[in-house]
């Protein structure tokens, strides 16, 4: 075989297989890291790398077109979405006349999760700008 036609060649169907299992529980462990975070190791930077790596994985098995299809946002937009989160999280501080990102907890406990509070919103802004961060990078580096 030539090496041009190397590009034309089916992935192995052990790699698409291991992929079709792999990246829903990279995307859920990503899930369960990110509600974990706050009180114990995981948060927003960890959850944001690993749903990265699914992501990831998926573009190796399939093509990068068919990541960012599967993702359909593309990563400057995730980056952009994730700062504002982030940032917002600090300004409900301001409203109770409190220092920029102190945190504020609702009254209300949510099954699973616990009390929400600011601090749980800056962790989802941190996991989209991470997300949005390695994603930009892997792309780039995959079209390349």
């Amino acid at each position: 075989m030539k090496p041009a036609e190397k590009d034309n060649t089916i992935p192995s169907l052990i790699l698409l297989t291991a992929t079709r299992y792999l990246v829903p529980v990279l995307l859920l462990f990503s899930l369960f890291l990110l509600t974990r975070g706050h009180n114990e190791p995981g948060g927003g930077f960890v959850g944001g790398l690993v749903a990265g790596a699914a992501f990831a994985l998926y573009g190796i098995a399939h093509t990068v077109h068919d990541a960012r299809r599967l993702l359909r946002f593309p990563p400057r937009v995730l980056i952009g979405i994730g700062l504002l989160v982030a940032v917002g999280s600090g300004l409900f501080s301001l409203f109770y006349r409190r220092p920029f990102m102190t945190g504020i907890w609702s009254v209300v406990e949510v099954p699973v999760i616990g009390k929400v509070g600011t601090p749980g919103i800056f962790d989802i802004g941190v996991f989209i700008t991470v997300l949005g961060m390695v994603l930009q990078i892997v792309f780039e580096l995959m079209e390349e």
